[in-house]
């Protein structure tokens, strides 16, 4: 564990350098007391690697060291074949450039372990998209990288979820993130942190003007903020309700951001034994629940009963429109139906 640990943080100075003592801890999940205990055994072994104290202190490496990394593990290389069966890079535009340096990689896999690293890409296909995708965006992902990569601001025409007009937003952006299939670009907005997603840009272009990112912020913890602030939304209305047990599993996944708790152990004795599930879900705002008008008469509201009257109330507003003659934009005639 040592030897994997001292080689980690020898290839991590290599890529940066200069690294906070915290952060490397933070990373390989040890004290910051050990990385200096594993930094004087890198010194002792005749590694260029130092500490340096005062407030932009950190671990060092003398500019120009490198040494090879030693040949890969049969677990490593399995690894790296399983993570590049499929991913984000196809719609990065890197399909050519990943397929090169796979055949680059197998080149320098030990030669005992090029079997198991073949058959790991064969036999384990990661599939990152959801079975039902939403349409692509009309930005190219292009755009979004050369904004990145060039270090330069972004104006945006966007449309946030719910708004009926897409408004303009100049942003700083940090990173592209792909998740569950959807790209997100996380930026800042007037110095906030936010998320847009890909596929509600409607336009997207350069600004001449340097990126102005705030000091110290790194993109890895931003997302992990936004993350957390999607995933722990404030709780606004605690509905109560039951669930019909045959759409469950169903409900599980469409809830699964408001879902609170489930009581799969219980049931109602109106519905029969086990029939109903008892369930709890959190929203931000009244409105939002409306979103369990969705499942008909496989959930029933308990409390509260604004929740109940709201569902009431778009229910029959739901009736009453499909009941009434077909206009012409409903593909009729906007005449009344027959006697």
């Amino acid at each position: 564990m040592k030897s994997d640990r001292l080689l980690s943080i020898l290839l991590l100075l290599q890529t940066r350098s200069r690294m906070p003592a915290g952060e490397l801890a933070e990373r390989l999940e040890v004290s910051a007391r050990t990385i200096y205990r594993d930094v004087e055994a890198l010194s002792a072994a005749g590694v260029p690697v130092y500490a340096e104290r005062g407030r932009n202190g950190g671990i060092a490496l003398l500019p120009g060291f490198r040494t090879d990394v030693p040949g890969l593990t049969a677990d490593e290389a399995r690894a790296l074949f399983v993570l590049a069966t499929r991913g984000a890079h196809s719609e990065l535009g890197l399909d050519g450039p990943m397929s090169s340096a796979l055949h680059k990689l197998m080149a320098a896999v030990p030669a005992a372990h090029r079997p198991a690293a073949e058959l790991a890409r064969t036999r384990i296909i990661v599939d990152p998209d959801r079975w039902t995708r939403t349409p692509r965006g009309r930005i190219d992902l292009d755009v979004l990288q050369e904004a990145l990569f060039a270090d330069v601001r972004l104006r945006l025409h966007y449309r946030s979820s719910g708004a009926t007009e897409a408004r303009e937003y100049t942003v700083d952006p940090y990173a592209l993130v792909a998740k569950a299939g959807v790209w997100y670009l996380v930026a800042d907005r007037d110095a906030e942190p936010r998320l847009f997603r890909v596929d509600r840009m409607l336009r997207a272009a350069l600004v001449d003007e340097p990126v102005r990112r705030r000091p110290g912020v790194d993109a890895e913890r931003l997302w992990q903020e936004l993350r957390r602030r999607v995933e722990h939304r404030p709780v606004g209305v605690r509905v109560r309700a039951l669930v019909r047990r045959g759409r469950l599993e169903m409900f599980r996944r469409i809830t699964d951001l408001f879902l609170l708790t489930v009581e799969d152990g219980a049931g109602d004795p109106e519905g029969g034994p086990g029939e109903w599930v008892p369930v709890e879900l959190g929203y931000p705002e009244r409105g939002a629940a409306r979103q369990l008008l969705q499942f008909g008469t496989d959930l029933r509201v308990v409390d509260p009963p604004e929740i109940r009257s709201l569902l009431a109330e778009l229910a029959a507003e739901a009736a009453r429109h499909h009941a009434a003659p077909a206009g012409p934009a409903d593909g009729g005639d906007g005449l009344p139906p027959p006697e």
